[in-house]
């Protein structure tokens, strides 16, 4: 992962799945950032103590309270991280953490659909929102031209269920709330490339491909061998990139 080389990275939802293996691997590269702040609702919970095990064994990863459903979770989080920092600005944010409700399309809700979207969707709205000028400050600092996850860069974990061209494993599971939310994020994702274009700041939406995580309850990749991927792919993203949906494997998929 020559290729990748952020001074600061944060992950929300790293208390497991992909999110914890995020950490994982960042953390046991030789270029490993100096600073990692992995994110997730309940840091003193039991779904928690294997990330916190984690982070007792290295310095520089701090766990970080955040529930991206709610706005003053949010903000004290910004707080923290930017105190954190010291002046620097926030390399790489990484929005993965999200939910699903698994049910058919006629079982669907009102209430379901509200609280798949408020996490899917607002969450990485407000998220980036707070961190922006920690992304501005990493850009404006950085000597690298162009951009690129080393100097700054938003990437949201979507999924290939979003996609209308190609509503993936539709057969398998309808998952209406998920799909319209992955779907949103992408739009969104294209909205910050544009929106943040002149910062310089590096925007992407990635599907991980379908992962064996306690969300998916099985898939084609494990854990380990999407994360690999993901980096070696973040490794390789340039302003030509921004603005995309890619896979795991840096392959564009479409809308």
């Amino acid at each position: 992962m020559a290729g990748l080389n952020a001074r600061s990275v944060l992950v929300t939802g790293s208390n497991r799945g992909i999110g914890f293996e995020l950490v994982r691997q960042l953390v046991g590269k030789s270029n490993r950032p100096e600073w990692i702040f992995a994110t997730c609702r309940e840091p003193e919970g039991p779904r928690a103590q294997v990330l916190k095990d984690l982070a007792a064994k290295h310095q520089g990863v701090e766990i970080i309270p955040l529930d991206i459903s709610e706005p003053s979770s949010v903000k004290d989080a910004a707080t923290r991280v930017t105190e954190r920092l010291k002046g620097v600005g926030l390399t790489l944010l990484i929005n993965n953490a999200g939910i699903a409700r698994v049910k058919a399309m006629e079982a669907e809700t009102p209430e379901d659909m509200s609280e798949v979207y408020k996490t899917n969707v607002i969450g990485p709205m407000m998220v980036v929102q707070a961190f922006l000028p920690l992304l501005r400050k990493a850009s404006l600092e950085s000597p690298q031209n162009g951009m690129s996850c080393s100097k700054a860069a938003i990437v949201n974990i979507s999924s290939e269920a979003g996609s209308i061209t190609n509503p993936f494993l539709w057969e398998q599971a309808h998952v209406v709330n998920y799909r319209c939310s992955k779907a949103a994020l992408n739009m969104l994702t294209r909205c910050q490339s544009l929106g943040y274009a002149n910062d310089k700041i590096l925007c992407i939406a990635l599907h991980p491909g379908f992962v064996q995580t306690d969300m998916t309850g099985g898939g084609l990749l494990t854990v380990n061998e999407s994360v690999q991927s993901i980096l070696k792919t973040l490794s390789h993203l340039s302003e030509k990139d921004t603005g995309t949906f890619v896979n795991w494997q840096g392959d564009v998929l479409p809308w």
